[in-house]
């Protein structure tokens, strides 16, 4: 069992260190959170032990999982991996491009692995039809949220458009060309309603929505390709893979057949794959795991976790232009 310690005992640190202590894959060490008080009050009510420096953590483990507020993420890796420390980073890896992009360099120099936590690639509904996804030339996503203040230190597009993209980008493997999008700020400094037109060389466009100011919670992915439409509800976890494909020349009394105008028959055919239920976050962390004992690429890379940030910024900048 690999030896982990988290930074950051938050709401999501505290999530961590649940499912970190119930995995076969690690051995929970411990943890170090800045704000003394909270910390001991944290250790005596679930009994994790609590390190009073970060030197001292990063010094009994083998991995560090860095869950600490995004400013601090890269002050955090630098020091772990400069130790020789594998990372997990919770997303989005960085504060900028140029952290991001160090914090690349130094694992390689020090020959650690990294994952940044996209949760979503681990999403049980997503993971079901992300096999299916083949060249989608249109793509529609809603990521929609109730009001939170946890979050609102940045734009809505760095606290949760950046998992559609980072989902999105996994899929498309075309370069993206150019970012159209506008914001809205209503409660916060910063926008808290985005919508983003990402055109990417190949042809294919993403049309991403996101909102903190919802009066209800969604998180939808639409997939459009040649002779299919998936989606995907990140939220309700159930997904739906509509196909066509050339029609019998007898059809069946319950064939579904569209005839297009050039006279061409399609029968439809609906397709729910089984979701196979998880644990998202822990599945993030154990396949970490698997990477380090295996010595494999980690799903999501530091590479993905910074491309998403650099596509993000993209947006971010657009926006700040109108």
């Amino acid at each position: 069992m690999l030896k982990i310690g988290v930074l950051g005992a938050g709401h999501l640190g505290k999530i961590h260190l649940r499912l970190l202590q119930q995995s076969e894959k690690y051995e929970l060490v411990g943890f170090y959170d800045e704000d003394a008080v909270y910390a001991e009050k944290i250790a005596s009510e679930f009994g994790y032990k609590r390190f009073d420096t970060i030197a001292k953590l990063i010094h009994a483990v083998d991995v560090i999982d860095i869950v600490t507020p995004t400013l601090s993420h890269y002050k955090c890796a630098k020091v772990a991996i400069k130790s020789g420390k594998h990372v997990f980073i919770e997303k989005p890896i960085a504060t900028t491009i140029e952290e991001a992009e160090e914090i690349i360099a130094l694992a390689n120099e020090y020959n650690v692995k990294g994952q940044v936590g996209h949760v979503e690639r681990f999403n049980p509904a997503f993971i079901a039809v992300k096999n299916q996804i083949e060249n989608p030339m249109f793509i529609e996503t809603h990521r929609l949220a109730e009001f939170n203040p946890r979050g609102t230190d940045v734009p809505v597009v760095l606290d949760l458009m950046i998992h559609d993209i980072d989902a999105i980008l996994s899929v498309v493997k075309s370069k993206v060309k150019a970012v159209h999008a506008s914001g809205v700020s209503v409660l916060s400094q910063s926008p808290d309603i985005a919508n983003a037109r990402i055109e990417f060389e190949n042809g294919c466009v993403a049309n991403i929505t996101s909102s903190r100011i919802s009066m209800k919670n969604m998180r939808k992915s639409r997939f459009f390709q040649k002779d299919a439409y998936i989606s995907v509800d990140y939220l309700d976890k159930i997904c739906e893979v509509v196909k066509m494909k050339e029609a019998p020349e007898v059809p069946g009394d319950f064939d579904m057949i569209l005839q297009n105008a050039e006279g061409e028959k399609k029968q439809i055919y609906f397709n729910n794959p089984e979701v196979a239920p998880n644990n998202a976050i822990l599945d993030e962390l154990e396949t970490f795991a698997d990477a380090i004992l295996n010595n494999t690429t980690p799903i999501v890379t530091l590479e993905d976790g910074t491309e998403a940030l650099r596509v993000a910024y993209m947006i971010i900048d657009s926006m700040n232009k109108k």
